[in-house]
């Protein structure tokens, strides 16, 4: 895959999923700017592989909910670097339970957390991509968006309208040259599935035509294409990574 920017920022970059997308961007020759919020240890260890394997990475600490912190990530990644190419809007929570048992606090931390970060992102990119011509998002959605699920209302909320965001700055970036799209994993692979008890990942399984979870180097490379000049007639679209659960 080939990429006319050079440098991308992945928020919530720095674990999981996110550390994944940054592993396999930086493969591509993109810069990867890896967004944490708390243990820079982790981050600098993943800054310190990413290089080892030839790659270039810096580490960039902000909450993604704070609209100041991400505007000015934003600018010192342009200062750096003089352009911010693609954006990730990676960074997220959980918070589940049934929405009889569901405050306020407990809906609002997720639309927070997931929702209104993305918005930010997405805004405040399209900013300084509009003085490009030029960029890509991608917002890392979720089949709970698409098909809800009990006990997590607020997480379906938060995702369903990233959804729907994504492809309303779609619209807007498009006259610019700028494009936005969603992935919506399914089940993948990650360290809060391994802890999961055999019997659970079983039933699971059962309901996916691929009769696996996932893996999360193929959520990057879903990502990794969708960024990519390869996919540069796509914008608005929603890539599903599920393998069949929710067709």
């Amino acid at each position: 895959m080939t990429f006319t920017g050079k440098n991308v920022l992945v928020t919530g970059g720095s674990r999981s999923i996110g550390a994944e997308i940054c592993k396999v961007l930086a493969s591509y020759g993109l810069k990867v700017w890896i967004n944490y919020r708390s243990k820079p240890e982790i981050a600098d260890a993943l800054k310190s592989e990413i290089e080892s394997q030839g790659g270039k990475a810096a580490v960039v600490c902000f909450d993604a909910t704070d609209e100041e912190g991400f505007s000015n990530a934003i600018k010192a990644i342009i200062e750096s670097d003089g352009e911010l190419g693609y954006l990730v809007n990676n960074a997220g929570i959980t918070n589940d339970k049934l929405a009889i048992r569901m405050s306020t606090q407990d809906f609002m931390s997720v639309i927070d957390a997931n929702l209104k970060s993305a918005f930010i992102g997405a805004r405040e990119s399209l900013k300084v991509m509009s003085k490009q011509r030029f960029g890509s998002v991608v917002n890392i959605s979720s089949i709970v968006g698409e098909k809800g699920n009990a006990g997590q209302t607020n997480y379906a909320a938060s995702k369903g309208g990233m959804i729907a965001m994504t492809k309303s700055f779609a619209y807007e970036g498009a006259p610019r040259n700028i494009r936005f799209n969603c992935v919506t994993p399914g089940f993948i692979r990650t360290d809060m599935t391994e802890v999961l008890k055999d019997e659970i990942k079983d039933m699971y399984i059962k309901n996916i035509p691929l009769a696996r979870f996932g893996e999360a180097k193929e959520v990057a490379n879903a990502v990794a294409f969708l960024l990519s000049d390869e996919a540069s007639y796509i914008t608005g679209e929603v890539l599903k990574v599920n393998g069949g659960l929710y067709m």
